[in-house]
Order: C-alpha cells, then structure tokens, then sequence
C-alpha cells in the first residue's frame, strides 16, 4: 500500500526540517511526503530543496487558510492509496510507517490515529505540556491512551484515513478548531472503521510557551460546544471536568476565608501532579513545570468552554473562537 503525507506549515521552516529529517529515516519507504505552504510569510522552500533528493516530496504554496483546508487541497494532489496527516511539528521514528502497514494489514480500518510523546531533545515547557496533554490525571489521556471511554477519535496531529473514505466524507469541514474532532466524529456516524494503533506514536512540539498553549487549549474548549451544537451525543461528562475546575478554582478562594481546611485542596492536587509528573517523567524541573502545564490546560480548556456555552448556546451565536487572528502564534 502507497501511503501519501499530507503536512501544512505555516512559517515554520526548522519545524518542517525536524520532520523531513525524520521521515528520511523511514525502515518502509513506500511513501511520498507532500509539504503544503499555508501562505507563510517565512517559506519553507530551501529546507524543501534540501530534501527532494532524499525524499518522494511534493511543495505547494497556497494562499491561507488554516490547517482543515490546507489538508483539503493536499488531498487533491496525492498518488496514494492511504493518507496521514501528521501536523509539522512532530518528529516521527523511523519504524512509524513500518508500524502503522504491519497494522492495517493485520487489522484494516478506515482511519487510525497514534498517540504522541516528548522526544528526549524537547524543551522542559515542551516536555510537562506533553504531560498535562496526555495525563490521565489531567484528562489528557483519555484523548489518546489505551485506556478509551469510548470510541477512538483520531486527531489530526497524526491521523490516516483511506483515500475513498476521505473523498466519500468530503474531507474536513471550514471549522478553524474542532475540525479534526468533526471529522472523526462524522466517520463514525457514517459507519467507517477507526482504530488506536498505540505504537504508532509521534513526537508532538506543541506550542513552545505557555501564552501559546493557552490560546490553543482556549479555543479547543469553545470548538467542543460547537461540535456538541452539530452533534449533541459527542459531549460526554469528561469534556465538562476542566470547566468544573475553572468554576472550582474561583470558589476556592471564595470559601478559603469560611473554611480554612479547604486551603489544602489545591496543593495535594499540585502534589499529585508533581509526583506524576516526576514518575513519568523523572526532571525535576519538568515535573514543577507540570503544574504549571496543567492549570494552563485545564483553566484554558475549562474557560474556552464556558465562553462556548455562553456566546453559543446561550446568546445563540454561529461559530465563534478566540484568537481568530493569531491562530498560529
């Protein structure tokens, strides 16, 4: 089976580099890689030039955007029978593609996800945003682990789906956030097979600060009241958890003053994050960083979704996001 990689970028030229590196090194070479401009600003094309002899690469530049349609127009111009999209700040290791045919081989699906690691040379911010984005203890796990409370959702970080059943959903709707979420969700509403492959792992950067983690986890909980407003039995209880949290958070310090024993709720959770943090991940810095992580996340999540429930639900808007302007900062 020829499998063709579909990667937007948008200005991020080292990113793209990390990748393409990477999939050079591929065991199964049974593939091509093709590399969309998102209307960057800072191209990619000498690191696109650096590895067109090492690599079956395609580059196209189009205008921008966002990631859903840059996808879309790769679509159009594949060879393969099979697509991944993986997004361009992941690094993959070289038995990825091996693994993932082995699989599908083994036990075909229509798409498959993979979860996602720190490589060992990310940064410590890097590393405990990899935690609080794939802990169990921070809800993060449930995304991408084995231990499923229902059916898997690949996301598109690293997601393949066949080439007849990308065509037959009409690939990715116009959503700016959610759009992978959607996808999947109408895949599994339309009958199609999806599958968790868990040695089929990526090494995901993610945002490289916390400002940005935070607009990026922001708008994720505004895109879960969107797809609960399409698809009303996609919300289950643990998508409400970090919004129960961020309310939790600010009656905290309301009844700290009434109930002073209360005060030792918030640092045993810290404690609890740090400890699994540190078993994980064993950096002391990186398990400090990790509470940090983690709140981010949760508070991010928990206050995107609060402002979905009120700007959709309850005043009726269409689709709405934060950050529209500075989606990929």
């Amino acid at each position: 089976m020829i499998y063709s990689i579909i990667v937007p970028v948008y200005n991020r030229p080292q990113e793209i580099e990390e990748l393409l590196e990477s999939l050079s090194k591929q065991t199964f070479k049974n593939f091509e890689v093709l590399v969309i401009e998102d209307g960057s600003q800072v191209p990619c094309h000498e690191v696109i030039e650096k590895y067109e002899q090492q690599l079956p690469l395609h580059y196209f530049i189009k205008q921008n955007e966002g990631p859903a349609m840059t996808r879309n127009f790769g679509f159009t111009k594949i060879n393969g029978e099979y697509i991944i999209f993986l997004d361009s700040d992941v690094i993959v290791p070289p038995d990825y593609l091996q693994i993932v045919d082995n699989q599908l081989k083994q036990k075909y699906s229509d798409a498959f996800g993979g979860p996602d690691k720190a490589h060992k040379s990310f940064s410590v911010i890097q590393k405990s945003i990899n935690y609080a984005m794939t802990s169990f203890i921070t809800t993060g796990g449930i995304r991408g682990g084995k231990k499923k409370l229902d059916k898997f959702y690949p996301r598109s970080f690293n997601m393949g789906v066949s080439k007849y059943v990308f065509h037959e959903m009409a690939g990715f709707s116009e959503m700016r956030f959610g759009e992978d979420l959607d996808f999947s969700i109408r895949l599994i509403i339309n009958g199609f097979t999806t599958q968790l492959i868990p040695n089929a792992f990526v090494y995901h950067k993610r945002r490289a600060n916390f400002r940005q983690f935070f607009k990026q986890v922001h708008n994720s909980g505004i895109a879960r009241i969107h797809l609960y407003r399409l698809y009303p039995k996609s919300l289950k209880l643990v998508h409400t958890l970090p919004a129960i949290f961020t309310i939790g958070i600010l009656f905290w310090f309301l009844i700290l003053f009434i109930f002073p024993l209360l005060g030792l709720i918030l640092p045993a959770f810290m404690t609890i994050i740090f400890l699994d943090a540190m078993l994980q991940k064993n950096s002391l810095l990186v398990a400090l960083s990790a509470i940090i992580a983690t709140f981010v996340q949760l508070i991010g999540y928990g206050s995107g979704f609060i402002r979905g429930v009120w700007n959709i639900l309850l005043l009726g808007k269409k689709e709405f996001q934060a950050f529209r302007k500075n989606f990929y900062k």
